[in-house]
């Protein structure tokens, strides 16, 4: 097998240098990856996904008016003082956490050229090793691992690895589709065609690519070679349906897991608030009473649109 193959996977590259601009106004002067799902800001929880698959080396891709989240991955001296002068040790770990981490790193994309772009930047970073990529819309959930399944694939097969969810046909407009082959295993794939964000009546099948991948290096090369595609944007997906169809020792193939886990979309608002009730109901400290409330709220709301219905109805 090529390269891709025989170099463990140690590095994450996190793309954050979207503008957030469906969460304006809030991300006017806030990074969207800032915004915090419960108490955590979402960035936070993509880093210790990568940290507990064993990728303690991070970079991110930002751009202009990102630096609160270099800030949030450094040490903040003053306010860990305070809180030790106050003795509340409990809220300074959690602030010491961030900058304990990962050894994170940052680089600027410079300009919105879409996902490939993106990760082309990490290039001079990576090397020439395979390597992971998380999306910070898409939060998997702790309990259900994702990245560590893609690593023993890539590990075992070579090439490159995609993240597969099933959706319902009428949503294959907003995902990359693959078109597949069955393996040796039941939860891995081989993708022999990739179609972004296909119209449902020409989607290739209703396995949809989410925000992870485990990429081999060869990627590198195709994403120079790629033009810009949809929205005038290099799209990644291009540069793995180039990587699909070689053989093992130019960087192919490509490999999709089937993930049915627990996974949280923060790409826009309501699916945004659906995962901060759904982490926060699932707290030990705050779900108890959180879902009390929640249980009146909803019965309350009930009875008011009960209440208007019945009015109509006269």
């Amino acid at each position: 097998m090529g390269h891709s193959a025989s170099a463990a996977v140690r590095k994450a590259v996190i793309p954050a240098a979207g503008l957030g601009t469906r969460f304006l106004p809030a991300t006017k002067a806030t990074p969207k990856e800032m915004l915090p799902v419960v108490d955590k800001p979402a960035i936070q929880y993509v880093v210790e996904e990568a940290v507990a698959a064993g990728l303690e080396d991070v970079l991110m891709i930002t751009g202009r008016g990102k630096r609160a989240l270099e800030d949030h991955f450094d040490r903040a001296w003053e306010l860990e003082e305070a809180l030790r002068e106050k003795g509340d040790e409990e809220r300074l770990a959690e602030v010491q956490l961030s900058s304990r981490l990962a050894d994170v790193h940052y680089v600027r994309q410079g300009a919105p050229k879409g996902l490939g772009h993106a990760v082309l930047c990490a290039a001079p970073h990576v090397g020439y090793s395979p390597f992971a990529v998380l999306l910070g819309d898409d939060l998997i959930d702790e309990r259900d691992p994702l990245l560590p399944a893609m690593i023993d694939v890539q590990r075992e097969k070579g090439g490159s690895v995609v993240a597969l969810i099933e959706v319902d046909p009428s949503q294959a407009h907003l995902y990359g589709c693959a078109a597949v082959e069955a393996t040796d295993r039941e939860d891995v794939v081989r993708i022999t065609d990739l179609v972004e964000k296909p119209d449902p009546s020409e989607a290739p099948s209703n396995l949809a690519v989410i925000g992870r991948y485990v990429l081999a290096p060869e990627v590198f090369d195709v994403l120079r070679e790629t033009e810009p595609g949809r929205g005038g944007e290099i799209q990644l997906t291009d540069a793995l349906r180039t990587l699909a169809g070689r053989k093992a020792e130019e960087g192919g193939p490509v490999h999709g897991v089937l993930f049915r886990g627990r996974r949280y979309d923060t790409g826009d608002r309501a699916d945004y608030l659906r995962a901060t009730v759904r982490l926060a109901a699932e707290r030990d400290d705050l779900g108890p009473e959180f879902l009390s409330w929640l249980r009146e709220f909803v019965a309350e709301k009930d009875g008011q649109n009960g209440r208007s219905g019945r009015r109509q109805g006269k």
